[in-house]
């Protein structure tokens, strides 16, 4: 059986494939920089929290643009460009529809499932006023989600590597410590 992080790690883009990403052509001369590919602590929640913020935010072009911040902030671009499938065919409809309700709910009004199709003096409104109507408060969701979101993955991820890692060393002191011969007399270590 696998260990989970080594199967997350196969469903992220490697480097070679992100340089051949045609959309990613022009940060080419940029990706070089070795801080991009390297799976630290940091690096991998910037670069989470980077694609889940436009991921969330934008319905289009998401992975260049969470890469292009990836490489100005030196996050891991693979984690940048892969979270941002948080929004995909899947979960784009009710992602969409959570942040029109926030939306609405931020600017008082009462969300409806379908908009008006009469405005107030009975004429009939066309389809892109009826989008015109949503547009306010599903970009008002769309940034609160993006933001509340991309800054939780990021204390999330940091948190949970640093509890990995502390458990590791734990377990590596015991270890060494069985394996010489004496005993853990601290509870702690």
């Amino acid at each position: 059986m696998t260990r989970p992080t080594s199967r997350l790690r196969s469903l992220i883009p490697t480097r070679e494939q992100i340089m051949a990403n045609r959309w990613l052509g022009w940060l080419r001369p940029f990706l070089a920089h070795p801080q991009l590919w390297r799976w630290s602590r940091r690096g991998v929640a910037l670069g989470v929290a980077l694609g889940i913020f436009f991921g969330l935010l934008i319905p289009i072009a998401q992975i260049p643009f969470s890469a292009a911040a990836a490489v100005l902030l030196r996050a891991n671009v693979p984690a940048a460009a892969a979270s941002t499938l948080v929004t995909n065919p899947v979960t784009f409809g009710p992602v969409y529809y959570a942040a029109y309700r926030l939306g609405s709910w931020i600017y008082g009004d009462t969300p409806q499932d379908e908009p008006p199709v009469h405005d107030d003096a009975d004429h009939e409104i066309s389809i892109w006023e009826r989008i015109g109507k949503l547009g306010l408060p599903l970009i008002t969701g769309l940034a609160i989600m993006a933001t509340i979101f991309g800054l939780l993955s990021y204390f999330v991820i940091s948190a949970v590597w640093y509890w990995r890692v502390k458990a590791k060393r734990r377990r590596m002191v015991r270890y060494y410590q069985t394996r010489d011969g004496r005993k853990n007399s601290d509870p702690q270590a």
